[in-house]
């Protein structure tokens, strides 16, 4: 039986599609047979010159030009040659596949043995710094053979594409699956902003929360708080009490409520902590492929609390690089984690100082880096008020809006227990009411308003005295 080696040089031969569609992403150092990288390397280089397959005779002839072939390889080529035939070609799909993960083998390989090199100080023109840059240009590799949307030819489809009933995780609150038109899809990354205590943990275990109780595999990454400590905001959720009242349950009474989210519950939730600042998505990426190894574990979608206190996988923290290109690069990096992956990526970010003490908090107020919206596909600010707060509401407001028109329910205000981790739709028919109730108030204290307008209450700096 032929070694995958041999098979790729058999059908480069010999198997026309498969050259075209293979041979930009083939090298010659994944062959570790000298004589099988000289066969590929001359034959690479004819089908570059002349756009066509060699035959055998052209690659002897090329090799022979070789001083640099002793007697023994010269031999190994013969025999070599004499394999390589046009029978038993493979099916194509799958031999493409085969070359894929062959490349992938080989580029990692050749990647460990670079960094042990340069760890040895062998290297004459790479540092230990380099290592990471290498092994993730490894982990790159990938064959992309699609050339583009062809407008007319593939007409059909696009129109297909249009009717295509799109894979969503929706939300347990109405006015989220209404502005995300059902829920967010996968290959995206969605950002929720807030203040210090502003709810964007709360937000997150919330959601995770739902996602779990509709049976998807969730992972939830904590860059901030222990393991137990997001597992204990869940349970506050899910057990539909305050966290004090969890912390007070007996062992007996704890299982039972575990026992029947067991029967309840199909998904499976993995929380996961790394130390602030360190982890960065090829953390991520080694987590998500031993889960799968260990677990059988894939989630349908990945929290990541909270961008700005992981680290950049392409950057180095305290390097010569402001923050708007080190949050930009996360923001990156999680959103190609996410379409890696194809699942949804929530995460969240800090208003900077001046959107601290706003009350209609704006793209402009995103901390560190305004690169950051640029990349996230929906971003919410979450504003909370003194006047907000005793009635247990919280304002959410649409900062962008890839899935629906973001004019559309811009404003609008959700109920919230912070004792229970929750968050609770409000009736369409009381959010204007709710609204001009907490107006009503601060007109009273002299604010000056008439109540007329939603966004009139809520415009910038309102109410300074208000904290996000």
């Amino acid at each position: 039986m032929k070694h995958i080696e041999r098979v790729i040089l058999q059908n480069l031969l010999y198997n026309e599609e498969f050259s075209r569609r293979v041979a930009p992403f083939l090298k010659s150092e994944y062959f570790h047979d000298p004589v099988e990288r000289m066969v590929f390397s001359s034959t690479q280089g004819f089908i570059m010159e002349y756009n066509a397959l060699p035959t055998k005779e052209a690659i002897i002839i090329d090799l022979n030009k070789n001083s640099k072939i002793n007697e023994v390889q010269f031999r190994e080529l013969g025999e070599l040659m004499d394999d390589l035939t046009s029978d038993d070609m493979p099916e194509l799909s799958w031999l493409i596949n085969e070359t894929e993960e062959f490349c992938k083998d080989k580029a990692v390989y050749n990647a460990i043995m670079e960094s042990i090199h340069i760890i040895d100080g062998k290297s004459e023109t790479k540092t230990a710094n380099a290592i990471p840059e290498v092994l993730s240009d490894a982990l790159a590799v990938s064959f992309d053979t699609h050339i583009g949307h062809d407008y007319i030819e593939d007409a059909d489809e696009r129109y297909d594409f249009y009717h295509r009933v799109e894979k969503k995780v929706p939300f347990d609150l109405e006015y989220f699956n209404t502005i995300t038109a059902g829920g967010t899809p996968q290959k995206t990354l969605n950002i929720i902003m807030a203040g210090t205590g502003g709810g964007k943990s709360l937000f997150l275990c919330h959601h995770a929360a739902n996602c779990l109780t509709q049976n998807q595999n969730v992972l939830y990454i904590t860059c901030e708080m222990a393991e137990e400590r997001i597992a204990e905001r869940i349970d506050a959720n899910l057990f539909d009490m305050t966290i004090d009242d969890v912390q007070d349950l007996s062992r007996a009474m704890y299982e039972k409520k575990v026992d029947t989210l067991k029967d309840k519950i199909k998904g499976k939730l993995i929380v996961k902590e790394y130390p602030t600042a360190t982890a960065n998505v090829n953390h991520f990426r080694a987590l998500l492929d031993e889960l799968w190894m260990k677990k059988k574990f894939k989630p349908d979608i990945i929290f990541v609390d909270y961008l700005n206190i992981c680290a950049s996988a392409r950057l180095k923290n305290g390097s010569n690089v402001n923050s708007y290109t080190y949050v930009k690069a996360i923001a990156e990096e999680l959103r190609g984690m996410a379409v890696e992956r194809a699942v949804p990526v929530f995460s969240a970010t800090q208003v900077n100082r001046g959107g601290f003490n706003s009350t209609d908090v704006g793209l402009e107020d995103t901390s560190e880096s305004f690169g950051l919206p640029a990349t996230a596909d929906f971003m919410i600010a979450l504003i909370s008020t003194e006047d907000l707060e005793e009635l247990n509401q919280i304002m959410v407001k649409q900062l962008k809006n890839r899935y629906n028109d973001v004019a559309s329910n811009k404003k609008f205000i959700l109920g919230i227990n912070r004792g229970k981790m929750k968050l609770y739709d409000v009736q369409k028919d009381e959010q204007s009411g709710l609204v001009q109730a907490s107006q009503t108030k601060h007109t009273k204290a002299g604010s000056g308003l008439d109540g007329r307008n939603f966004d009139e209450k809520f415009s910038k700096n309102t109410f300074e005295s208000w904290s996000i």
